[in-house]
């Protein structure tokens, strides 16, 4: 049965190879490992014809198979597993008495069922436009004033290329715009002093909003920071932004203060007060009534919330970071301490609340860690979890304070959480002090 271009809707031919050829003593199922091996070769080197140059096929090892290409690929029979060269321009000689216009390609398209030789022609459209987006960006970051305080280097393509960085752009939906809109962004941002990330997005794209976590924008801007240096990769987005010198949100986040406030502030009893960045960034503190005064610091408002319930008659002196603290809130707490309080700080056992109280040791040298030993962790666990949660031990940093902790959580391999430890956190926190054998203060590297 003759083909017609009507039985190639799908254009698998290149001008019209298959049009009148006669493909049903080629495409047997028999023969279809000839074609399939060609197909690969097609895709593989962009030549979705194949009338010229050479190619090395693999006979099976069913005699049926080989011996149903006998003829177009020589007059003897491969021998199971041989491997033979042969000569494309000859094959289509030879498919030609099939269909005047026959083609090694057409057959095997047809095999196949697709347009073949797609792969490299979009690797190299692939090639292409990552080049010209390369130099684009280059463009776009030479003309940035020379005060600016992020001009990314063309070298650094390469690092965000490797992170996939550069895959994200080029799956925007305009990438071109994208470059540009960063490279708008990266001119506004301060040589010194501070902007609002609101503020600069509005700027820079007319949303609010364009800078948000989670947008390509924001993710670009920041692994351009860290591929420039400025941060460290993995460092948390707040921490990324304020080091460019943008805050995500002065009067939002802060520290929860419960008995804890700045000098000159009058306020209730049990009352929770939230100190934002804005206030945290020039806060004074006034000294402590007497020596072996104690500031509790915590990570999670649970502590606070079950604080409130204490009875109002004792002082409780808490703060809570409610979550990853920032450099802002570290300095503030630094310069609780000097103001003469000591330092307690906890939070959940995982790696994230690891490293907010290696953060804080290293920020407040005087400061001690509280409750958070071996023990503390395996007392915490929960005895019988919904859905246990495995502990990320990759990220896990080293916990210089107790090294039995480390071992502890890798062994036990689950995360543990403060609130597992609330009435021993409320104990301490009426008498006022952490618990005896507290480990003492040393200056913990972040």
């Amino acid at each position: 049965m003759s083909t017609t271009a009507a039985d190639c809707p799908q254009q698998w031919c290149i001008g019209g190879a298959c049009d009148g050829a006669r493909l049903d003593s080629l495409l047997t199922p028999e023969a279809r490992w000839l074609w399939e091996q060609l197909a690969v070769r097609a895709d593989r080197c962009g030549e979705p014809s194949m009338t010229g140059g050479t190619t090395v096929i693999t006979a099976p090892a069913a005699p049926r198979q080989r011996a149903a290409v006998l003829g177009l690929v020589g007059s003897r029979i491969l021998a199971p597993g041989e491997r033979r060269r042969i000569q494309l321009k000859e094959l289509t000689l030879r498919l030609r008495q099939h269909g005047a216009h026959l083609t090694p390609g057409a057959v095997a398209a047809h095999a196949a069922g697709r347009a073949l030789g797609c792969t490299a022609a979009e690797r190299a459209r692939q090639v292409a436009r990552t080049t010209r987006l390369r130099q684009l960006r280059a463009r776009l970051t030479g003309a940035l004033p020379g005060h600016a305080r992020l001009r990314p280097a063309d070298e650094a393509w390469e690092e965000l290329h490797r992170t996939g960085r550069v895959a994200r752009v080029l799956q925007h939906p305009a990438p071109e715009q994208l470059l540009r809109t960063e490279a708008e962004v990266l001119r506004l941002l301060p040589p010194q002093g501070r902007i609002d990330r609101r503020m600069l997005a509005f700027r820079a794209t007319g949303d609010p909003h364009g800078l948000d976590a989670g947008t390509d924008l924001a993710g670009l801007v920041l692994a351009e920071a860290a591929a420039a240096g400025l941060t460290a990769p993995g460092m948390p987005p707040r921490a990324a932004w304020d080091i460019l010198g943008v805050d995500l949100d002065r009067l939002g986040g802060g520290l929860l203060s419960l008995g804890v406030h700045p000098d000159g502030c009058l306020v209730p009893a049990r009352f929770p007060l939230v100190l934002p960045p804005a206030t945290l960034t020039d806060v004074t503190w006034s000294a402590p009534p007497h020596t072996g005064c104690w500031v509790f610091v915590t990570e999670n408002p649970s502590v606070t919330a079950a604080a409130l319930k204490l009875p109002p008659t004792i002082p409780v002196r808490l703060l809570c970071t409610v979550g990853t603290p920032s450099a802002t809130e570290l300095d503030a707490l630094a310069r609780l301490a000097d103001s003469g309080w000591d330092i307690a700080v906890r939070a959940d056992f995982d790696a994230s609340g690891i490293q907010h109280v290696r953060a804080v040791l290293h920020a407040v040298p005087g400061a001690r860690p509280w409750r958070m030993n071996a023990d503390d962790y395996v007392r915490s666990l929960h005895p019988s979890p919904f859905q246990p949660t495995p502990l990320d031990t990759e990220r896990l940093p080293d916990t210089g304070w107790d090294p039995a902790l480390d071992a502890a959580l890798r062994a036990n391999g689950r995360p543990a959480y403060e609130e597992g430890l609330i009435d021993q956190l409320l104990a301490d926190l009426l008498k006022g002090h952490p618990p005896s054998g507290t480990p003492a203060p040393g200056r913990t590297s972040a």
